[in-house]
């Protein structure tokens, strides 16, 4: 990672406290940036240039020093810096709660607060946030730059032309014209770049928040599903684990819809039969729309497999349809039709064969502004209570993750259509079963297990799933330990980690646990989306939250 072409970019650390300084450098290290420590408020400043990818200081650094000296260097960033800082305060020194932390944000500006205590990953995350950030300001420089450039060839143009006006005024005129055109192509450029660093840094922050809130939420419906299991059975005490239950759903479909808005979620993408998935969703569909919704369907037999995850693609459909819905108050139709097309290179799509999903429906429609914000993350135009914002968003998150695209027709008054590209598949199509059906088996094998998490609350709980389907388990809380453990000759049928764990991803565990034993199943249990695009090992995964009835299949169909 380069920020100018002779030296690569760099970490500042301030924090005197103990062995702070050395364990966040330890951390950011792992995005893959130098990082220098110091001792004083002055010498970081004077350390400050534009190869710095941000500077991480602690409460207690700058608590009683004057910040003056570095609020005057912010003042003096240039139009396309924004240097990121990450302040770390202790609990509850955010600026929700702590009246000072508001002129630390006044002064810092970009900051991103970090409360203790915090786990490594989050640290990690905000990191790479700022690091990714600061890269989106290179290429604003560089864009900038190269705007510049061209204005002043065409600047000394129209000085040349300016002392030939009076015989060559119709050059001027063109010139003058061209520069003006320029100018307006270049403040679009530079507002399409502030909104493209606006939505990357939302999308990383989202998808860590996300991330987080996966392993909550495990380790909350796991509990929820034990309690079922001892408590009494009746009415009571149903509603009330039944709607905890349905709370923590629904917290876990919108981490994955912030997710699919940060482009973060994990997906598996195989040849689909498109046609085949949305017919087999239609009763659903129908069901959500109601009787005051007319449907109708256009599915051409025979067209060429689609490259998606069915499960994904069935949600985002869903989705739109409920959006068309929600347009027609009082009824109205829904046209869903399918064909294949082909296209040149654009500026959302490259050049090739897609499948081409369009929902259509006699609803509101949406003015031109409307249907300019429709896609951005929290932009709803439901009442308060009614919709978060991120449909759309995921929708169109999704769409780009699969190489395709989310695109949006509307008019006051004449109805709104939903066109979903999809790439065309290579292979056959697979027959899927919606997810949005369950499936339960109840053939059981007990085995033993090697259960793998950090997360003191997460291994807790899932061991008492594992348990409760009469499985023998052996916690570990490192990839270390459970290395220890195999390297003892203990049994294991089967070993489940998590990827995300200081010391050791659940990749590298599972690469030396291979090592040792080459026949041993392995299953990657995981919140996090964001794994290395060519692992040396390609692994079945379990994504964070799940629940017994899904631990149980994976296990099942590892294990025979």
């Amino acid at each position: 990672m380069i920020g100018n072409a002779e030296r690569p970019l760099r970490a500042l650390v301030l924090a005197p406290r103990g062995r702070d300084a050395a364990v966040a450098c330890s951390l950011i290290a792992q995005t893959d940036v130098s990082c220098a420590v110091f001792s004083t408020l002055g010498a970081l400043v004077e350390a400050l240039d534009d190869d710095v990818a941000f500077f991480l200081v602690t409460e207690e650094a700058i608590r009683a020093t004057d910040l003056k000296p570095l609020a005057l260097w912010f003042a003096a960033q240039p139009a396309w810096s924004d240097l990121p800082v990450l302040l770390v305060t202790n609990h509850g020194g955010g600026p929700e709660r702590n009246p000072i932390a508001s002129r630390w944000l006044e002064t810092l500006g970009n900051v991103s607060f970090i409360e203790r205590p915090f786990h490594p990953t989050t640290l990690v995350s905000v990191a790479r946030a700022a690091v990714k950030g600061r890269h989106r300001q290179y290429e604003a420089r560089s864009l900038l730059e190269s705007l510049r450039e061209k204005e002043l060839r065409l600047q000394q143009a129209n000085d040349v032309l300016e002392r030939r006006v009076e015989e060559r005024t119709a050059q001027l005129q063109n010139a003058h014209d061209e520069l003006v055109a320029q100018i307006a192509e270049r403040e679009r450029t530079e507002a399409k770049l502030r909104q493209m660093q606006k939505i990357e840094s939302i999308g990383q922050l989202t998808g860590g928040v996300a991330h987080d809130f996966n392993n909550l939420l495990t380790a909350v419906i796991a509990n929820l599903e034990l309690l079922r299991k001892r408590v009494p059975a009746g009415p009571m005490n149903d509603q009330l684990i039944d709607g905890a239950m349905q709370g923590a759903q629904r917290g876990a479909a919108l981490t994955q819809r912030l997710l699919a808005f940060a482009r973060h979620q994990a997906l598996e993408p195989k040849p689909v039969d498109l046609a085949e998935l949305v017919q087999g969703m239609g009763n659903l569909l129908r069901r959500s729309t109601g009787p005051a919704v007319d449907m109708h369907f256009d599915l051409p037999s025979g067209l060429a497999a689609a490259h998606i995850d069915a499960n994904q693609v069935e949600l985002a459909l869903l989705n739109l349809v409920v959006n068309s819905r929600d347009a027609m108050p009082d009824g109205g139709r829904v046209a869903i039709s399918l064909d294949e097309v082909e296209t040149g290179t654009v500026r959302d799509l490259a050049a090739g064969r897609y499948l081409r999903l369009s929902v259509s429906d006699s609803g509101t429609g949406m003015d031109a502004l409307t249907l300019q914000k429709a896609v951005e993350p929290f932009f709803s135009t439901k009442e308060v209570g009614k919709g978060t914002g991120l449909g759309l968003s995921m929708i169109h998150g999704l769409a780009q993750q699969l190489k395709g695209a989310l695109r949006l027709f509307s008019t006051p008054g004449h109805g709104t259509r939903a066109e979903l590209w999809l790439p065309v598949a290579d292979g056959v199509p697979m027959v899927v079963t919606s997810g949005l059906q369950e499936a339960a088996s109840n053939e059981k094998r007990t085995a033993k297990l090697l259960f793998v998490d950090d997360d003191f609350l997460i291994g807790l709980a899932t061991t008492d799933l594992l348990e409760d389907l009469g499985h023998t388990v052996i916690r570990a809380s490192s990839g270390a330990e459970a290395l220890d453990i195999l390297r003892a000759d203990e049994a294991i049928d089967l070993m489940i980690t998590d990827y995300a764990m200081p010391g050791m991803t659940g990749l590298q565990l599972a690469e030396q646990a291979r090592s040792m034993r080459p026949e041993l199943p392995i299953l990657l249990a995981t919140g996090y989306a964001d794994l290395p695009a060519r692992a040396s090992l390609e692994l079945p995964r379990l994504n964070k939250p799940y629940q017994q009835r899904q631990l149980a299949e994976q296990i099942k169909a590892l294990l025979g």
